[in-house]
């Protein structure tokens, strides 16, 4: 949430997705990113990726305010204020106004999730967003055209897109055969404006 809203931004520096990721460290998590792939785009892998550099920097710090500092300034950024202030706490550090900023916005974040009520919120479930059901294809060929992709299975481009927003072209050559894995939406979230325009006519 204190990222990116949850929203697949892009950032002036170039940091990419709900986890914000540069191109460098995504792909040193795993995650591909070229011209036809951006996995940071990619909720589920990127929030994987996200947590193994976390538990990594905690192997580190074993102290997660620290953790949380070096996601936002680098890690590199972190261990240089910490070398120059001989400071081995967060909270004797001179930081910038941004990760400091940063810092206090997760803070009061969890602590409103940990308790809503007290801060005004009270929630019920029909304030919670239910699961979109979907089901999975598998692709391992080159695809020449992903809207003739959605067709073929009744959906549009644009939701095609909507649940794979990873994928950044509108085809794939996938030279090297890899096995990609589509959602594709179930009924009735798979429906096109053509599906609504014949219920309205019947």
């Amino acid at each position: 949430m204190i990222e990116s809203g949850f929203s697949n931004v892009v950032s002036p520096a170039g940091a990419t997705g709900f986890w914000q990721l540069l191109k460098g460290t995504a792909k040193d998590y795993g995650l591909q990113v070229n011209k036809e792939i951006d996995e940071r785009y990619d909720v589920e892998k990127s929030t994987q990726a996200a947590c193994k550099y976390f538990k990594k920097e905690y192997e580190e710090y074993n102290n997660w305010t620290l953790v949380a500092a070096a996601y936002n300034a680098g890690h590199n950024g972190i261990n240089k204020l910490m070398k120059v202030q001989k400071a081995g706490s967060y909270y004797d550090m001179l930081v910038s106004d941004e990760t400091n900023r940063y810092l206090y916005r997760i803070l009061a974040m969890k602590m409103i999730f940990e308790d809503p009520e007290s801060f005004g919120f009270y929630l019920q479930p029909e304030d919670y967003y239910e699961p979109i059901p979907y089901h999975t294809v598998e692709v391992n060929n080159p695809v020449d055209s992903w809207a003739d992709f959605a067709k073929q299975r009744g959906i549009s481009y644009k939701l095609l897109k909507y649940f794979n927003p990873w994928l950044r072209q509108p085809y794939l050559k996938n030279k090297k055969k890899k096995t990609y894995i589509i959602r594709i939406p179930d009924p009735p979230y798979n429906r096109t404006y053509k599906d609504f325009k014949k219920e309205l006519a019947e």
